[in-house]
């Protein structure tokens, strides 16, 4: 790092410092201004499917109303109604997201043309270079999934203008609460929840919670094994002080899982079309992800209006598996052509994130304004390992016909060909946002964060050492036009470090992806329907491209616009009446800039959750969950009889239905029933490859609460 980018940076967090004192050395005249209007219970604000409340785009303690930017959440409502189990299943719920389910242990995420790098827990971000999730993620500890769409990097640092998801980890009570579900369903899928809370003293409550799921599947040979384990204390340090832990642990076992998929066609350039249940999976194969996260927080109130919080969060991800893949093209009539892969795959990285900030209010020409500022600093550390079988024979077997296969492969002894990465990467920022009341009715919000991003290492043969620096800004207006109707506007950015050098040698810049965003926030039927309608327009800036003529060993690249993006977002979410309960999202996009991006991505987008209380029988409950998206397809690569194959999936909706009967004020019964058609549809065209969606399929449930 050069030191006029040093200094500037230093100087950031300079005036953070002072800032921090300087509100700590407060006068005992601020005692005497309104109460904090900040966040610090997450997720008590649900009315249905309806949230006011998040915390995922400034640390100002603003509602969603009054955030210039579309932000979706899940609530832990939705997730009990219909079964919402995964951040897969979450996220297929939420308005303008597209899930990339490309094999059966590692999904993407996508939102308005660009992949989702930025995951948050409890508000505390884990940068990572992509956004690939490996072994899925239970929801059964979370109190809500918050979803903040556009460039976020006021609150995340490096990441593209997707969105950037957040867990909101469920909370200790102070009142006794204990409940238990037992639920059954097809392919022998046995799921058991216990939740537990309740105040130790006064001023310190406690929460535990276990998860347990083994299930087989409707894919040929694949099984899971899910245990989760979750303690969360809170409690008053002294009057002025809280102190919070949330540990969590989560280990899945998956036997037989799907690395890569299946061919999407044939030499000839047709489609294949596989039994719903077909995998490439061999009967030994396994991968095996464990999840290990540690988060304290303390958070000390300096005056009525001033706070401090200090966060601090370990993560410790771990994967170890033996993994077979198929690739080739298979012949139409014979179905042979294919080969398979050996694999073992051993994954670590560790997170350790230091977030400190200050929030409060001050008064300016007779106004009450908010401001924040904070430093922030992530170590992270990544260790793979692959090993491959280059002498028996056994690491690459032909493959016969995949329809009538077995999943019998010969076992590889995998001890060759040791390659991997050992990369170390750290994010350090300060940052300082504020909103300005200009009138009752007229606020500006404004913010700047000066990141810096380190690495070091190699992977898989490649360097990966980059140095970045950015300025991100952040600008946004809200104006309320009456009590419940809202107009805003933005303007915010994120930035992703390149390897990549230019022709004098230099590392490239960083790629900067820009994100506007107007639209108008309403909250309806007193203030228990939200509403929001926005348009975007999202691009990136400085994506490396190589310079024709440079040198394969030496390549140079020059920086160059990347994808563009713009749509519409509609989003309706909450109780329209007593009995009454909906979630509804349209959006569309339109892309430019990469084909493959713009045809593998649906043009548009429905999804609906509704819920209806039968008002003549007490306790029953019936409901609907709905996602359509258009027609999407991949231009793949040229066959060996010189045919361009096209894989096209038509436009389909997924249908799932759900009933809930209160048998007593304890006891309930759930049913639900997903895929009520049995459409069949590919999961993804992201790669070249992909697998289908699961059949028809049920869930009974047998609930207890206290």
């Amino acid at each position: 790092m050069s030191a006029p980018q040093f200094l500037r940076l230093s100087k950031l967090a300079a005036f953070t410092s002072l800032a921090i004192s300087g509100v700590v050395h407060a006068t005992e005249e601020n005692n005497n201004h309104e109460s904090l209007e900040k966040i610090a219970v997450y997720g008590q604000h649900h009315k249905n499917y309806i949230t006011e409340d998040a915390q995922s785009a400034t640390k100002l303690g603003l509602t969603i109303k009054e955030t210039p930017q579309s932000i979706s959440v899940i609530s832990r409502a939705l997730m009990d109604d219909f079964s919402l189990d995964d951040i897969n299943a979450v996220l297929e719920s939420t308005p303008g997201v597209t899930v990339e389910q490309i094999e059966t242990d590692r999904t993407y995420f996508k939102a308005r043309g660009f992949e989702i790098t930025n995951f948050q827990v409890n508000g505390m971000g884990t940068p990572q270079d992509n956004g690939s999730i490996q072994g899925t993620l239970d929801t059964s500890i979370f109190e809500s999934v918050e979803v903040v769409r556009g460039a976020n990097g006021l609150m995340t640092g490096a990441g593209n203008p997707s969105a950037t998801v957040n867990m909101v980890l469920k909370k200790p009570t102070y009142q006794t609460k204990v409940s238990a579900s037992a639920s059954f369903g097809s392919w022998s899928n046995k799921r058991l929840e216990l939740d537990a809370s309740t105040a130790l003293t006064e001023n310190q409550a406690v929460r535990v919670a276990f998860t347990k799921q083994k299930t087989d599947s409707y894919l040929d040979r694949y099984e899971q094994d899910k245990t989760i384990y979750y303690l969360a204390y809170e409690g008053q340090l002294t009057n002025s002080t809280t102190l919070s832990v949330n540990y969590v642990n989560q280990q899945k076992d998956a036997d037989s899982p799907l690395w890569g998929a299946l061919p999407l066609y044939y030499s000839d350039g047709s489609a294949t079309n596989f039994d719903v249940s077909t995998s490439t999976a061999s009967d030994w194969s396994y991968w095996n992800n464990s999840t290990e996260q540690l988060f304290v927080s303390v958070e000390q109130n300096i005056t009525n209006t001033w706070f401090l919080k200090a966060n601090y969060a370990h993560l410790v991800n771990e994967q170890d598996s033996e993994l077979f893949y198929v690739f080739g093209t298979p012949d139409r009539e014979t179905g042979l052509g294919l080969t398979g892969y050996a694999s073992e795959y051993d994954h670590k990285d560790k997170h350790d994130i230091f977030d400190l900030y200050v929030a409060g209010k001050f008064d300016l020409f007779g106004m009450a304004h908010d401001l924040s500022f904070g430093v922030n600093q992530a170590d992270m550390d990544n260790y793979d390992k692959s090993l491959y079988d280059n002498t028996t024979g056994n690491g690459s077997p032909p493959m016969p016909e995949l329809g009538g296969w077995d999943g019998a492969a010969p076992v590889a002894t995998l001890t060759d060909g040791l390659t991997g990465g050992d990369v170390t990467n750290r994010q350090r920022s300060a940052y300082i946002s504020t909103r300005i009341r200009a009138t009752d009715s007229l606020s500006f919000l404004a913010g700047v964060s000066q990141v810096n991003w380190q690495s070091k290492g190699m992977s898989y043969g490649v360097a990966k050492d980059k140095k970045a620096d950015k300025t991100i800004p952040y600008f946004g207006t809200v104006y309320d036009i009456n009590d419940d109707l809202a107009a805003y506007a933005s303007y915010t950015e994120t930035f992703v470090p390149q390897t990549e050098r230019e022709i004098n040698g230099d590392y490239l810049d960083p790629i900067t992806g820009k994100s506007s965003e107007i639209g108008v926030k309403a909250q309806l039927l007193d203030s228990n329907l939200f509403v929001t309608l926005a348009y975007f327009d999202a691009k990136q800036v400085g994506l490396a491209v190589a310079i024709p003529g440079s040198k394969p060993d030496d390549t140079r690249y020059y920086g160059a616009d990347g994808i563009n993006s713009d749509g519409f977002e509609v989003e309706l979410s909450g109780k329209i009446t007593e009995t009454l309960s909906t979630s509804f999202s349209y959006s569309t996009i339109n892309i430019d800039g990469d084909e493959l991006v713009k045809n593998y991505t649906p043009k548009n987008q429905y999804k609906l959750a509704i819920t209806h209380k039968v008002t003549e029988i007490e306790g029953l409950t019936f409901g609907l969950n709905y996602r359509w998206q258009d027609d999407t397809k991949r231009i793949q690569p040229i066959t060996a009889l010189g045919v361009t194959p096209v894989t096209k999936q038509d436009a389909f909706g997924i249908l799932n239905l759900m009933t809930t009967y209160d048998i007593t004020d304890n006891v309930g019964l759930s049913f639900n029933i997903n895929n009520v058609t049995n459409e069949k549809y590919i999961h993804s065209l992201y790669w070249e490859q992909g697998y289908y969606g699961a059949p028809r399929n049920f869930t009974v449930s047998v609930n207890w609460q206290l």
